[in-house]
Formats: structure tokens, sequence, C-alpha cells
């Protein structure tokens, strides 16, 4: 092997994570923090947990909540638009009623 190409190797590395669980590990570096770990992992602990570090979760119910904010406006356009069609519908015979109209007559 060369020499000063390869970094520095610290065998008792101590991981510490949020929960308070601490272990050592061998790493390059000397010291790790973590998020998460297998002590407060919900698929070690068979707990349920919600494990969201950058809010992804809070994103995620503010689109909904515009969505359905959204939504109730469409269906509101979309029913004046249809009321609107079926007043002016309503003021002028269709093609199909002058055509019955006309072979009435006949």
């Amino acid at each position: 092997m060369k020499a000063d190409i390869h970094p520095n190797w610290h065998p008792e590395a101590k991981v510490s994570c949020v929960c308070g669980n601490s272990f050592t590990t061998g790493s390059i570096v000397p010291e790790i923090r973590v998020d998460i770990c297998s002590a407060c992992h919900p698929f070690y602990t068979g707990t349920q947990k919600l494990v969201d570090t950058q809010g992804q979760v809070d994103k995620f119910i503010k689109a909904r909540a515009i969505s359905d904010v959204k939504r109730v406006e469409r269906a509101k356009i979309i029913e004046n638009r249809s009321q609107k069609q079926q007043k002016s519908q309503s003021d002028k015979p269709s093609l199909k009623d002058l055509l019955i109209q006309a072979r009435k007559a006949t």
C-alpha cells in the first residue's frame, strides 16, 4: 500500500443517536451523530412512529388542504356554468326539439 494516501481509521468511533442511544464502531470519522438508530427505528421497535426530519408530512398536509379548497372552488365554478347553460338552453329550443315539432306539423 502507498503511504499517506489512506484516511485515518478510528476503530472505536462513537455513534450517538438523538434518542440517547450510543455505540461504537469502526470509521474514518471519530464521532458520528445520527437521527435514527436500531433502538428507535419503527421497524426494529415494532411501534408506530412518525419519522419526518425535513417537514415532508407537514408540507403534504398543507398541499392537501390547498387542493381541497381548490376542488370546492372548481366545483362551484362548474355548477355555475351548468346553470348558465341550462338557462340559455331553456330559452331557445334545441335543433332536436325543432325537428320533432316539424315532424308533428307534417
